[in-house]
């Protein structure tokens, strides 16, 4: 989730980049401005942080349920 700012290349694009030595092929998914990329960057991180905290809430709550030995 954390890569959206970097090109997804396909397989044909990647055989082309082995003759690119200018660099032409070099892309990536850029935003209108500095702000709006921060933003988006920002917005991701939480999302991902979001996501680690319910993992962690299921598998805590997992062993409350698993029987004490």
């Amino acid at each position: 989730m954390s890569d959206y700012l970097f090109a997804h290349p396909t397989f044909l694009s990647g055989a082309a980049r082995v003759m690119d030595l200018a660099g032409v092929f070099d892309a990536y998914n850029e935003r209108e401005t500095p702000e709006e990329a921060d933003g988006t960057a920002i917005r991701t991180d939480w999302l991902a942080v979001g996501e680690d905290l319910r993992l962690a809430l299921k598998t805590a709550g997992e062993e409350e349920k698993l029987p004490s030995e």
